[in-house]
This record gives C-alpha cells, sequence and structure tokens, in this order.
C-alpha cells in the first residue's frame, strides 16, 4: 500500500523575515518513548510538539486512531507545546533516551527550579558552531557546548543513557561529549576530509558510523574512540547512515543513487538498493537525478525508508531488492520512523513536515529470535556457534 499523509505542519511566517535563518528542515526526531517530536522549522526555531498531534492536524479518516492514543498521554499531565528559539539556523537534532538518574542529578545540581520528574533533553546542533542542550519538560536552556567551527550537521546520543553525546560537523571533525560531566568534550575524532553530514551510534553502543563529502563512510569504536574500519563501495559522497535495532546491519545513502547495506563488523556489502525514477515520472520536470537525501530503520527493523530528490519517499521491505511503496513528496531532506512504528515523518526544504503511514508488521518469531540474539553477538560470534551454516547465514543476514 501507499504511504498516505496523514498530517502536515507548515511554518509560520516569522514578523521579521531574515534570509539569512533560512526555511529548511534539515532535521525532525521523535523522542524514545514517542511523547514529543522535534521540530527544527527554519528561522531559528524548534517546536516541541508533544505526541500524538492535536485533532486539528489530523484529516478527519484519522480521528479514531488519534483519539485512542491520546489517552496514553493523559497520565503524563498533557504536556504543551514549546517553542526553543535557538538564535542560528537549526540543522541538527537529538533527543537523549528517556529516564537516567545521572542525568536527573545533573539538571538538580545546576537547575533546581526544574522539577525533578524527567531527564528527557533535546540537543539542538546550529550554524555557528554552538550546541544547545534544552530540558524538553520545561523548554529550559541547560548547557551551551563550544568546540565546533563550523555547521553542526547532526547529532547522536548514546542508547545506553549514560548521556554521551556525539556531534558531526562541517568543521570535518566529529566530537564526544559527556553531558554527565557538565558537557566536558571527552574527544575529537579527526580524519575526514569533507564535511560530515551524518553520524549514527549502533544500539548495543559499541560503533559510531561517520559519513562526509566522500565516497567511504568511517567506522569507529565507541569504546576506543578509534578508526575500526572504512566502508568504500559508493561512488559519490555518502550523506546519511543508519544502524538496524539489533546493531547488525548498516545502511548507507549516497548522492549515487544507491543505498548499500553492510555487515559492520566485517566490512562485508550484504546489499545494493538501486533508486530508479518511476517510468513514467511522478510529474514533468527535468529532475532525472535519483541523488539520496536520507535513509533510517524502521523500529523492528525489517524496512527502510529513503528520501531522495526525484520527489519521492520510498519504502522498501529488508528482504527485496525493489521499493514495496512510493509518495510523491516535495524537496525532501529528512526522514524517521516513529519509535513504536505505523509512522514516518519527513522533512523538506521549505520548512514543512508531513507525517505519512509506515507498514504495520507482525513479526515473525525467526527474526524476533534473530534480533534477540544479535543484540549481543558479533557476526563473528555468530559464525563460531556449533549450529547449521543455513541458520548462521539467516542470523548473519546473508540469506537475501
Amino acid at each position: 500500500e501507499e504511504p498516505l499523509l496523514l498530517a502536515e505542519l507548515k511554518p509560520g511566517r516569522p514578523q521579521q523575515f531574515d534570509w539569512k535563518s533560512s526555511c529548511e528542515t534539515w532535521s525532525v526526531a521523535f523522542s524514545p518513548d514517542g511523547s514529543w517530536f522535534a521540530w527544527s522549522q527554519g528561522h531559528c526555531i524548534v517546536k516541541l510538539i508533544p505526541w500524538p498531534l492535536e485533532e486539528q492536524f489530523i484529516p478527519k479518516g484519522f480521528e479514531a486512531k488519534s483519539r485512542s492514543s491520546k489517552n496514553d498521554t493523559k497520565g503524563r499531565g498533557s504536556p504543551k507545546e514549546k517553542t526553543l528559539d535557538c538564535g542560528q539556523i537549526v540543522w541538527a537534532l537529538a533527543f537523549s533516551p528517556w529516564s537516567s538518574p545521572p542525568g536527573r542529578k545533573l539538571w538538580a545540581r545546576h537547575h533546581p527550579q526544574v522539577p525533578d520528574i524527567s531527564c528527557l533533553i533535546l540537543a539542538t546542533g546550529l550554524n555557528d558552531g554552538q550546541i544547545k542542550i534544552w530540558e524538553v519538560q520545561t523548554g529550559l536552556l541547560l548547557l551551551n557546548l563550544s568546540g565546533h567551527q563550523d555547521v553542526v550537521r547532526d547529532l547522536s546520543f548514546t542508547p545506553s543513557g549514560s548521556l554521551i553525546l556525539v556531534s558531526a560537523s562541517r568543521d570535518k571533525t566529529l566530537r564526544i561529549w559527556d553531558l554527565n560531566k557538565h558537557g566536558k568534550q571527552i574527544q575529537v575524532l579527526s580524519g575526514h576530509l569533507q564535511w560530515v553530514y551524518c553520524c549514527s551510534i549502533s544500539p548495543d553502543c559499541s560503533m559510531l558510523c561517520s559519513a562526509a563529502g566522500e565516497k567511504s563512510v568511517f567506522l569507529w569504536s565507541m569504546r576506543s574512540y578509534t578508526l575500526i574500519r572504512k566502508l568504500e563501495g559508493h561512488q559519490s559522497s555518502v550523506v546519511s547512515c543508519d544502524f538496524s535495532p539489533d546493531s547488525a546491519l548498516l545502511v548507507t545513502a549516497s548522492y549515487d543513487t544507491n543505498v548499500i547495506m553492510w555487515d559492520p563488523y566485517t566490512g562485508e556489502r550484504l546489499r545494493l538498493l538501486h533508486h530508479t525514477q518511476l517510468d513514467p515520472p511522478v510529474e514533468d520536470s527535468d529532475v532525472h537525478i535519483s541523488s539520496l537525501r536520507s535513509v533510517c530503520f524502521s523500529p523492528e527493523g525489517l524496512y527502510l525508508a529513503t528520501v531522495a530528490d526525484d520527489r519521492l519517499l520510498r519504502i522498501w521491505a529488508l528482504e527485496l531488492k525493489t521499493p514495496i511503496a512510493f509518495a510523491p513528496m516535495t524537496n525532501g531532506l529528512c526522514c524517521t520512523f516513529f519509535p513504536h512504528g505505523g509512522v514516518i515523518a519527513t522533512g523538506t526544504r521549505d520548512g514543512h513536515v508531513q507525517f505519512w503511514t509506515a507498514p504495520r508488521v507482525l513479526s515473525s518469531l525467526k527474526h524476533l529470535c534473530r534480533k534477540a540474539l544479535r543484540s549481543f553477538l558479533t557476526t563473528y560470534q555468530v559464525l563460531a556457534l556449533p549450529i547449521p551454516k543455513k541458520m548462521k547465514e539467516f542470523l548473519t543476514y546473508r540469506t537475501f
């Protein structure tokens, strides 16, 4: 089924329009528990919107579904939408993992006026190289991290809840910050020769992938902060990357119109997904290059979403080489899945955010077992198990 447009958010025109502030939505994010949506709507403004959306944004056909979801939020005291004025163009957004006792101590120590009910925070990467850290429940600015010399293009928290933040910048470096130590910068990762577009931490917190305006992708150790290997296979700049929920797969998207699926442990290329233009094209235009902008895994790890310059959002099933669904969208820049599945959010060059239906699937017992095992076993550990070859191939995603 084609993805259906559930809702669309459009930025209001600011009172004092400044062309330098741009209106492009380079980043959108859901909080890990699914209760908040962060929208970089341009003009230096980030909107923190309680999820699910208010009913004025939802088409009539989806009202019942929206109301049933809303019952879950009533116990949290009906959070209200917040506006964060970052003072600079916002390029990157990242929520911290939900609930972390060390985080509560940090915010309580520096901001006793902040209610000690939640430590959910939002990091924003800015045009001037600054990173601002906000407390989501109150909208208070908690920390300002300085170090980058150019645009902070992407941000990623370790999923473990340790409040370690990784930032990727146009200054060609990645930086590691410890928010439990007053935002101390603990490492600078150098080696890229071009702007760093994207960074992604594996769910098991062992690896960091970084993609710059280069044909190769860097894999780093999150334990020693050293380079593990370079993944080479793309023919043009790699601009987006994401790990599967069990850390067993890595996908990279490039201007060369391809997504490559890798085994991050061995560096082996498992599959290539080529973005061919629909015939006939969606509309008459000169656009004929399917340059990729963004790729992301679904929360259960069975689907991928990609956004390309050919004005299409594509949904891919893990086992198939061609997309299972398309949706027409103009000027797409980023995409992300709702953490509990069923919805994809996309951001565009004109500052809009669109929410689309995504495939809902009941994972097979085989996939659930594979996902559970691969969450703590590397490829090499699986290959060393005394089990049949076909089982090893399945567990290492080599049955495509």
